[in-house]
């Protein structure tokens, strides 16, 4: 085995793991806190029906809507780390219901166009592809400064394509100096090329950041 070969193993195994300490995550978030946090609920809306006194009944209601805002933002948290309809569905509808979050959170409508038949991925490659959509939509959010972007998945025989361009301010590939960024876009490819696709990335001042992204499909 050669250096290289040996690097994407390693690689590889660092990735598998985060996303079996992430799906773990979001289970316990989901199935212990979500869980904990209802009970919890479920009990002051007990006592708030027996009390009497109006600020005292007044002040366990707040609690209670304090802590119905909490169960939801866990709720969301979850299904941002590891979206169940990703494992069941496959990943154009774990897109689409992701992108209600995503809008939901940062203001940002993204168009979502499917051309073709759609095919199911393994599960490594949906989640690969997943968390790059993932990562290029949190990049549009952080630096884009656009209220709006489109995501074009196309659908072929022995491959697909996925297309996420926002129409933000752009940068200069060669020049920009946002660390995250940087790292981020090094990961997104990284993922691909681990399963066998391909992550292009271009972008112009003033005209906004394009990610490809090119995954063949075996048959």
């Amino acid at each position: 085995m050669d250096v290289l070969q040996s690097k994407q193993k390693i690689n590889s195994y660092i990735i598998d793991s985060q996303e079996e300490e992430i799906k773990r995550i979001a289970q316990e978030l989901h199935e212990g806190v979500g869980q904990n946090l209802y009970s919890i609920l479920t009990g002051l809306q007990f006592v708030e029906s027996g009390l009497t006194e109006q600020n005292m009944k007044s002040y366990v209601r707040e609690m209670s809507q304090l802590i119905e805002k909490t169960i939801q933002e866990v709720r969301l948290l979850s299904v941002e780390l590891h979206p169940p309809t990703l494992t069941t569905f496959g990943l154009l509808p774990a897109m689409k219901s992701y992108l209600k979050l995503y809008t939901s959170t940062f203001g940002i409508l993204v168009d979502l166009e499917s051309v073709g038949e759609e095919t199911s991925l393994p599960e490594r490659s949906n989640i690969a592809v997943f968390r790059v959509c993932q990562e290029a939509l949190a990049n549009i959010a952080k630096y884009a400064d656009t209220s709006k972007a489109k995501m074009t998945f196309l659908w072929t025989a022995t491959e697909l394509k996925i297309t996420i361009h926002d129409f933000g301010k752009g940068f200069q590939l060669e020049e920009h100096d946002h660390l995250h960024l940087s790292s981020g876009l090094a990961v997104m490819k990284e993922r691909m090329h681990l399963t066998g696709g391909k992550c292009r990335i271009s972008s112009k001042i003033g005209a906004g950041t394009s990610i490809e992204l090119s995954l063949p499909l075996l048959k």
